[in-house]
């Protein structure tokens, strides 16, 4: 039997999955009235100008979002962050990388280039679920990456350089992007999805790629011998085509148009300090509520490394997290299940931008009312 919540603790959205995450109803109208009523977006041409437009507004958006640095650019591709580590294999490590490691984004990158017949076995750096790998020097590799958050365990890491070294850095910013602080500058290539801090569709991969990047790209798919690049794994073919406000295929035009419009409201409101500084703020409230329950536990132990965006919740093993989730669901407050091959007792809340702070707060009183009328 499904236990009713009181109207009066439920937030006002009870959307704070980890990705798909919450889409913001001005979102989902921009997708009716994208292009004039003459000459609408959706269902026509990728190659036309209203379409091209879109994808300008996504790439002069990013660029001021980031403060791009001279020289950088905004590339984007086909496929989400999953096709984009085959990228990075095929186009960007010359031989070896090395990889931290601790959770699913690094793990399976790091699979991706251990997988590649024309590269060395990657070095990888790992950390248990629940706290942070760093990258270590070394003079074996020509590739560093990292991700710079991990949304299967709550883990965040900085997004710095290994000291003294010149190597490319590739971070992998799928659910952090847009709402952690980063200096771009920092990092060779900072990619991510649309689906999580930007509340668009996936199938589509973002990066912010250093001239350093878009040279080894060259240097790398024009090198021969071994090293086949199929068109659609091919950086330089997605620079090209991004250069021309379009993509090498035929894109989701309402994952852009939805894109576009969460760039430019982030950007109307203060751009990446507020953003970051609003996450941080419901991030201080769901860790705060679980250091006062005696039956909760942040699952990250370390406070400065526990993710704004994504906070995971260990619950007492008295306490069936599974029902938990589900009378939350039954009540209209969704996703906060764990990752799935974490297998633990938690909770994860997603608390990305559009995400109002208030409605953490009330997440907290409606497991708080759960797990006393449970006991």
């Amino acid at each position: 039997m499904t236990l009713q919540i009181p109207s009066s603790l439920l937030p006002s959205d009870g959307r704070f999955g980890s990705g798909p995450s919450k889409v913001r109803t001005a979102q989902v109208m921009a997708l009716g009235t994208a292009g004039d009523p003459t000459r609408p977006l959706l269902g026509t041409s990728h190659r036309q100008a209203g379409v091209k437009d879109v994808v300008r507004r996504v790439r002069t958006g990013l660029a001021d979002l980031f403060d791009l640095p001279d020289g950088y650019e905004v590339v984007l591709g086909n496929g989400g962050s999953t096709a984009f580590w085959e990228v990075a294999t095929a186009s960007l490590v010359r031989e070896r990388a090395q990889h931290a490691t601790f959770g699913e984004f690094g793990a399976k990158f790091a699979a991706a280039t251990r997988r590649a017949p024309f590269l060395a076995d990657p070095e990888v750096v790992e950390a248990a679920p629940g706290s942070v790998a760093y990258l270590s020097p070394s003079d074996a590799v020509d590739v560093y990456a990292t991700p710079h958050n991990e949304t299967s365990t709550g883990a965040m890491a900085p997004v710095r350089r290994p000291a003294g070294r010149d190597q490319l850095l590739l971070t992998d910013a799928t659910s952090g992007a847009g709402a952690l602080p980063v200096d771009v500058r920092e990092t060779d290539v900072y990619y991510f999805g649309p689906q999580k801090v930007f509340g668009a569709d996936g199938g589509l991969w973002l990066a912010l790629c250093s001239p350093a990047a878009l040279e080894r790209a060259a240097e790398v798919e024009s090198s021969g011998g071994d090293r086949w690049v199929p068109e659609f794994l091919s950086l330089t073919t997605a620079l090209e085509n991004s250069r021309q406000d379009q993509t090498l295929n035929t894109p989701a035009i309402g994952t852009l148009v939805m894109l576009a419009d969460q760039v430019e409201w982030i950007l109307g409101q203060g751009g990446l300090e507020w953003s970051s500084g609003r996450c941080a703020g419901s991030a201080a409230t769901l860790y705060g509520w679980a250091e006062s329950r005696e039956w909760a536990t942040p699952f990250v132990a370390d406070p400065a490394e526990r993710s704004t965006v994504v906070g995971t919740i260990d619950l007492d093993p008295a306490i069936d997290a599974s029902a938990v989730v589900g009378h939350l669901r039954e009540n209209g407050v969704l996703d906060v299940f764990p990752y799935r091959k974490l297998g633990r007792n938690q909770i994860r809340v997603g608390m990305f931008p559009a995400v109002e702070p208030a409605d953490v707060a009330a997440l907290t009183a409606c497991v708080d009312y759960l797990v006393n009328t449970l006991d």
